[in-house]
């Protein structure tokens, strides 16, 4: 009897929606068969590539199918597939059965994850996939004079180049595009990947305090707050937008996955808190003994050109409330409204034609 086996799952159709639970399931299933001392084929259809297609192979080639993990039903693509390889020994492996088995099992051999008559374990509990490095992604928004997309374009080209799962992380509470909520949120999921990869200052700082090793990019050309940052505490893994290089960031990842990287920062986070320390230290000595602090208020008030902070700004650069760009852009809409009602019916009918 020839002893080849076909392998096929909902990873064999390409609008089967193929989850990583039936690629594990499937890695599981190879080992078996060859454990049994079978060769085989995968049925793989789009986005993967490689195995066969099952719909052009001949199913003579094969003494048994396997149809590994996911629900099973009557419906049209398990129908085509069961007709396909009829004349094969038909194995149904980690299936849900969504029908009582008493009025229908179409395999030969049911080893059932569940069914109408009893319920297995999972075999993904006995997958052996090797665990990759969980990344976050902490990204600054883009503002003036910042090289944002060049750094961003480096992460991406890394985050290309290997495994990895990737997390991404905002920082902003106003408007967050990860569904954060708070600051306990933020800090908490950095917290707890392994690497960070960010462009923001508070990204490089919460990853140290938690003791997460960070490759940080300084989005401005030359470096700013955050290769201060950086370099002040002796974080070393620090890069400026306007001088990245592939090979370099490539290296420092993998620094930044080593125990080094991990005594590293804990002796920049130890002395850190120990300069924070310092900070709090003379803020609250500022606010019980203000001798010097009153000295430097009084002196201000006396000098009435101290006070004038905005008369250097032009109209142009100064920032207006929310509620006047608010006002103006109403306006707009108002006054075109307007103008709209005091036309002439027909032109009227023949704008509004034209506008939708």
């Amino acid at each position: 009897m020839n002893k080849k086996v076909l392998i096929a799952g909902w990873f064999s159709f390409e609008l089967g929606h193929p989850t990583a639970g039936d690629i594990l399931a499937l890695n599981v299933t190879c080992e078996w068969v060859e454990q049994a001392g079978y060769s085989y084929d995968i049925a793989f259809d789009l986005p993967f590539e490689g195995g066969v297609n099952w719909r052009l192979v001949e199913a003579s080639t094969y003494s048994h199918v396997v149809f590994v993990c996911g629900p099973f039903e009557q419906s049209q693509y398990e129908a085509d597939f069961l007709n396909r390889f009829n004349t094969c020994r038909l194995i149904g492996l980690n299936l849900s059965m969504l029908v009582p088995l008493e009025k229908w099992n179409p395999f030969d051999l049911l080893l059932e994850r569940n069914s109408s008559l009893t319920v297995r374990p999972d075999i993904v509990f006995l997958s052996q996939e090797p665990q990759v490095p969980v990344v976050g992604i902490c990204l600054v928004e883009p503002y003036p004079g910042a090289l944002d997309s060049v750094a961003n374009e480096a992460i991406n080209r890394l985050v290309n180049s290997r495994q990895m799962a990737v997390v991404y992380i905002d920082t902003r509470l106003d408007s967050n595009n990860t569904h954060l909520r708070s600051s306990a949120e933020v800090e908490s999921l950095i917290a707890r990947v392994d690497v960070l990869l960010t462009t923001r200052l508070h990204g490089t700082v919460l990853a140290l305090k938690n003791n997460v090793p960070v490759l940080a990019i300084d989005p401005e050309a030359g470096g700013a707050k955050i290769v201060a940052q950086a370099e002040k505490i002796g974080w070393p893994i620090v890069f400026k937008a306007d001088e990245l290089d592939d090979q370099v960031l490539a290296n420092a990842f993998n620094y930044c996955l080593t125990d080094q990287a991990r005594r590293k920062v804990q002796e920049c986070r130890d002395n850190s808190m120990v300069m924070a320390k310092e900070i709090q230290n003379e803020f609250i000595s500022e606010l019980t003994h203000p001798i010097e602090l009153e000295i430097k208020f009084q002196n201000r008030l006396a000098n009435p050109v101290a006070n004038k902070w905005m008369s250097d700004l032009s109209a142009s650069s100064r920032i207006k409330p929310n509620w006047v760009n608010k006002l103006k852009k109403n306006s707009k809409k108002l006054v075109k409204t307007i103008s709209y009602l005091t036309l002439p019916i027909p032109i009227y009918n023949y704008l509004l034609s034209r506008k939708r």
